[in-house]
């Protein structure tokens, strides 16, 4: 079993959601990025994303783009944000890593080299975001060989007849992006993830992830009650900037606390 369908079977036991978060790799430095990680899963992180930073990150909000900027200034690039994961998991082999980012980097590493790189640097997934569904075979069947997990997004405007297809190959869990737009400006309500979940989970049986726009423990607590699992992002990158990294990982806790105690609404 994966590292990723391991952590979602074991929360599902305790019919808990899983906390995601984010790191953008080298923001703004990679020795912070690499404190983030390791201090988000020592403060209950279930899984971590790690964003790759890329000069044309049309689905990010201004947060995610400013640490984009950020990151690339201090020296990133796709074999580096490798190696911080190889490094992590010096100290962690338990915790599941995403690599989020967008589909040139690896065309330009290597299809190939970046898949058998990235398993043995620890990688668990990818989530790769201007991936189109039709051009899927370009990473799918090579990720797959080397036992690591593509995950795909849905969007409010994604047709219950295109699901099947959007999903076909998938693994790990589905990101559901609840809102149409970029990262970081507004979050789903209630009413939305009743209305929309439930549609999802009629087209899969992986474990469904919300994201883009989670910024609070209540909205984690409510997507919780729906969902398999709570992103948040942008409002971490925000409390970087403004303050440290031992605020950071205090607002995760503040996060696990409230999205591990939600009650979840029966389907």
């Amino acid at each position: 079993m994966s590292r990723i369908a391991g952590t979602f079977a074991a929360l599902k036991r305790d019919n808990r959601a899983a906390l995601i978060t984010f790191v953008e790799a080298f923001d703004p430095d990679r020795e912070t990025s690499l404190a983030l990680l390791t201090g988000m899963a020592a403060n209950g992180a279930d899984i971590i994303e790690i964003g790759v930073p890329f000069t044309d990150p049309m689905a990010d909000g201004p947060t995610i783009q400013a640490a984009g900027r950020r990151a690339l200034l201090a020296g990133a690039s796709l074999s580096g944000v490798l190696g911080l994961v190889r490094e992590f998991r010096t100290t962690n082999a338990h915790t599941p890593l995403v690599l989020m980012g967008y589909l040139n980097p690896i065309l330009s590493y290597g299809v190939q080299k970046f898949c058998a790189d990235a398993q043995a640097s620890g990688v668990d997934g990818l989530i790769v975001v201007d991936l189109p569904t039709e051009e899927a075979d370009l990473l799918l069947p090579t990720a797959a060989a080397h036992s690591l997990d593509v995950i795909r997004l849905v969007a409010p405007t994604t047709s219950d007849a295109r699901l099947p297809l959007v999903l076909e190959g998938s693994s790990g869990f589905v990101y559901y992006v609840s809102i149409t737009g970029i990262t970081g400006t507004r979050t789903a309500s209630a009413e939305d993830l009743a209305r929309d979940i439930p549609r999802i989970r009629r087209a899969t049986n992986l474990p469904i992830a919300v994201g883009f726009g989670v910024r609070t423990p209540a909205q984690a607590a409510t997507v919780a009650q729906f969902a398999d699992a709570a992103i948040v992002a942008s409002v971490l990158i925000e409390k970087l900037v403004t303050t440290d990294v031992a605020t950071v990982l205090q607002d995760v806790a503040a996060l696990a606390k409230g999205i591990h105690e939600a009650k979840k609404v029966e389907a």
